[in-house]
């Protein structure tokens, strides 16, 4: 059986987005219809829209450990610190392995890229790009945070 991380990584081979690559990993998990999941994450690719911003795949893990760990009741007060701890542990673990959670550092662009348009994923594109290996790893600090959970 494929883990999270081997499934994000072939979901970014086939075309998806770093964002939708980490979310679709787990929708199912959740009772989320892959293409419901893929539709809402879509947004996020290229560091938000391509603007270099939060990295896609780290804003994909955000969103899983938001079903995870979010919350609705404003009752509840401790559950958006909660939340943050839950969701910086695992924003940690990623910055510790890679440096940054912001695209443009991964990618080691001087700035950042405003053109809307993707570009076409080529195997130059997957040679040039450390995005695929990214998304494996946003995966896996998913993965590991809730497998700690156990």
């Amino acid at each position: 059986m494929a883990t999270k991380a081997e499934i994000a990584k072939e979901l970014f081979l086939k075309g998806y987005n770093c964002s939708q690559s980490v979310f679709g990993a787990f929708c199912e998990d959740f009772g989320i219809n892959l293409e419901t999941g893929l539709t809402l994450s879509s947004g996020f690719g290229g560091g938000i829209a391509r603007r270099r911003e939060v990295c896609g795949a780290v804003s994909g893990a955000v969103m899983v450990l938001s079903l995870i760990h979010g919350f609705s009741d404003l009752e509840k007060a401790d559950a958006k610190k909660h939340l943050y701890e839950e969701v910086r542990k695992v924003l940690d673990e990623f910055e510790k392995d890679t440096g940054s959670i912001i695209c443009r550092e991964l990618l080691s662009l001087d700035e950042k890229v405003s053109a809307p348009t993707p570009e076409e994923r080529t195997k130059e594109y997957y040679k040039k790009r450390p995005c695929a290996e990214l998304v494996y790893l946003a995966a896996q600090c998913v993965e590991n945070h809730i497998a700690n959970l156990k």
